[in-house]
């Protein structure tokens, strides 16, 4: 398991702001409807605790480059 640091969870929760599936489920985690994903204390959104990462190509690039090192 990879453990990102603040860049990347600055990163990562400016682009779930235009993933279209993530916005999906956090209307319904506002809505009471959702409860296996859910969104932190400092807004990002996460699955049974484990970070979404939104499907942003060059960012999972850089997530697994940075995993590699």
């Amino acid at each position: 398991m990879l453990k990102l640091t603040n860049p990347f969870l600055e990163e990562i929760k400016e682009c779930q702001k235009t993933d279209r599936k993530l916005m999906e489920k956090l209307m319904l985690i506002n809505e009471g409807k959702e409860t296996d994903f859910r969104v932190d204390e400092k807004g990002i959104i996460r699955y049974r605790g484990r970070v979404c990462v939104p499907d942003v190509p060059e960012l999972k690039k850089m997530i697994l480059e940075e995993g590699h090192r």
